[in-house]
């Protein structure tokens, strides 16, 4: 079956872990890209550009209004940085005239990117918790690990050296 040149098509990537979804329901500017985010996976061109300007405010509003604590990192907010970036990309793309179906294909594929990889980052944070949870101690902070000490016999070996060769 041909694909329609002016059509964009993705396959879905990274989603939210139960753990982590459950964190973000009440998270509306997140849901609020997560479900835009959705409809650039089947997309025609005119439609990704027509609705970039939303996009972008949209992740803008997300990345400005960090909710969950345990996200409100340097590395993930680096990685909403570059979503944004991406998104101001797209946005930029569309004031052009000769852009080509292949470049903003590509955009888009490098804003699904990036927001599987925000997506991946916060997984991994919310897995990480999750063990340490499950392990009952705190994986932040060091154990000390106490050996006990074993008397140490001190044996003394003798060395014998041989007699320096004399020079002639």
């Amino acid at each position: 079956m041909a694909v329609d040149s002016n059509r964009i098509s993705n396959t879905i990537s990274e989603t939210l872990i139960p753990s982590a979804r459950k964190d973000f329901e009440s998270w509306k500017e997140y849901n609020d890209v997560d479900e835009l985010i959705t409809e650039y996976y089947n997309i025609s061109v005119s439609q990704a550009l027509g609705r970039s300007r939303e996009l972008e405010d949209l992740v803008k509003l997300m990345k400005d209004t960090i909710r969950v604590d345990a996200i409100d990192k340097l590395n993930v907010n680096a990685r909403f940085n570059v979503l944004h970036n991406e998104t101001l990309r797209l946005v930029d793309m569309a004031t052009i005239p000769s852009i080509t179906n292949e470049e903003v294909s590509e955009e888009v594929g490098q804003i699904i990117e990036v927001y599987a990889s925000v997506n991946a980052k916060i997984n991994t944070i919310y897995k990480a918790r999750d063990l340490q949870e499950a392990l009952e101690i705190d994986t932040e902070v060091p154990v000390e690990i106490i050996e006990e000490e074993e008397p140490v016999t001190k044996v003394k070996k003798r060395i014998t050296r041989k007699p320096a060769k004399s020079i002639q």
